[in-house]
């Protein structure tokens, strides 16, 4: 699937002429596709399959007619992902008049204003490529607020809960939260890099300031997530030590319920032979298990009042 996008009063707008186009994307390429991307505009082959490789570490080259970059971000979630939030690659071929993005599944990454700057508008490449860092780190972000949001909420259940289901959604989290670490990591060091080689990028001044803006949001991005990490992992022992005792409190019920009903079967038991109509011989049967019944009664209140008051001395 390909896309193209042209810059008309500051914003992308799609179009369907590839030579008006400045952005063109190929979400999923085709080997046709791909292989035409190496032989038209030289891209090196291996950088073009670490564009699709979700395991690829940020990196910035510098070839001898672009600019390559590969870049990490979120990847989509479904329901099917079962609380794993992963992290893809995207790549970024930057020419002289053009912008080339490969990424493996549709995500919107042009889609986000800058925060803080709405009066910041895109006329050229430099403006495309700062926008997509910037919607990058707010995309991280924006999955930061829900992966803690979910936190919050299994840690709810946990509380009242003894399946380990909730225990192996934590732990899902927590993985996410490394892949997130990582990804984001690798986005600073490569953010550095930029601004170590920023001549190369012929950068205005509002654009470097945007640029410094973008680096301090990722390092405060990085944080959040340390963070989030930290907390999920310090608190996983005392979830634990929850779910334990929300069964030792199930069991010692368990326990007071089972020792009430031994007196009682064994009442029931000479209710039911034929001891019992002798010893009641000459006493209408309606009176005589009536007061059965209520002896029953009697006899598991009463355990049931002793074991209480001996648990609550230990």
């Amino acid at each position: 699937m390909k896309k193209e996008l042209k810059i008309i009063e500051g914003k992308l707008i799609p179009c369907d002429n590839e030579e008006e186009s400045i952005v063109t994307i190929f979400i999923s390429p085709t080997k046709e596709e791909c292989q035409r991307l190496i032989e038209e505009y030289h891209i090196d082959e291996h950088t073009l399959n670490s564009s699709l490789d979700p395991d690829e570490i940020s990196r910035l080259e510098f070839e001898e007619n672009h600019i390559a970059m590969i870049i990490k971000r979120p990847k989509n979630y479904s329901t099917k992902d079962n609380f794993l939030f992963k992290v893809t690659s995207i790549g970024l071929f930057i020419f002289k008049n053009k912008m080339i993005i490969v990424m493996p599944e549709d995500i919107q990454i042009l889609e986000r204003k800058f925060e803080g700057k709405p009066n910041l508008k895109i006329n050229n490449l430099n403006d495309i490529l700062l926008k997509l860092l910037y919607g990058t780190i707010y995309h991280f972000l924006g999955h930061l607020r829900v992966i803690n949001m979910i936190s919050d909420s299994i840690e709810e259940k946990i509380n009242t809960s003894m399946e380990n289901k909730y225990l192996i959604n934590m732990f899902t989290l927590e993985k996410s939260l490394v892949y997130y670490l990582n990804g984001i990591t690798s986005n600073g060091v490569l953010l550095e890099k930029i601004k170590t080689n920023i001549n190369k990028f012929h950068f205005t001044e509002q654009q470097i300031e945007t640029l410094e803006d973008v680096i301090i949001e990722n390092t405060q991005c990085h944080k959040q997530a340390e963070i989030y990490s930290n907390i999920l992992a310090g608190l996983m022992d005392a979830r634990f030590s929850i779910v334990n005792n929300n069964l030792n409190i199930l069991i010692k019920s368990l326990t007071i319920l089972s020792v009430v009903f031994m007196p009682l079967n064994v009442i029931a038991g000479i209710g039911g032979m034929s001891e019992f109509s002798m010893m009641t011989q000459g006493i209408d049967w309606r009176i005589s298990y009536s007061l059965l019944i209520l002896g029953l009664i009697g006899v598991a209140f009463l355990t049931y009042f002793i074991l209480r008051i001996f648990f609550k001395k230990k």
